[in-house]
């Protein structure tokens, strides 16, 4: 069973992979940081600020939501961080 195993060919898939990973991983993280991400987030948590307050919640509530949700935008980014530096 184990001689059907292709292991040369998972090795050189592999290191083409991890060749390539890294290259990949610092292009999405310029696109997450760049000036133009910052203004979509920017744009996407006051619209939804703005549909939270327009849907009838207090604006304390809907400011807490909105820091919440920026907060999730945040940790999601910064998992691509924390795997770009154990690379």
């Amino acid at each position: 069973m184990a001689k059907d195993i292709p292991v040369k060919e998972i090795g050189e898939l592999l290191d083409e992979v991890s060749g390539k990973l890294p290259k990949m991983i610092s292009g999405i993280l310029e696109t997450l940081y760049s000036a133009e991400a910052g203004r979509s987030m920017g744009q996407s948590v006051g619209n939804f600020y703005k549909e939270l307050v327009g849907a009838g919640i207090s604006q304390e509530e809907a400011l807490k939501m909105a820091k919440d949700y920026m907060l999730s935008l945040k940790d999601i980014t910064s998992s691509f961080t924390k795997q770009e530096y154990k690379e």
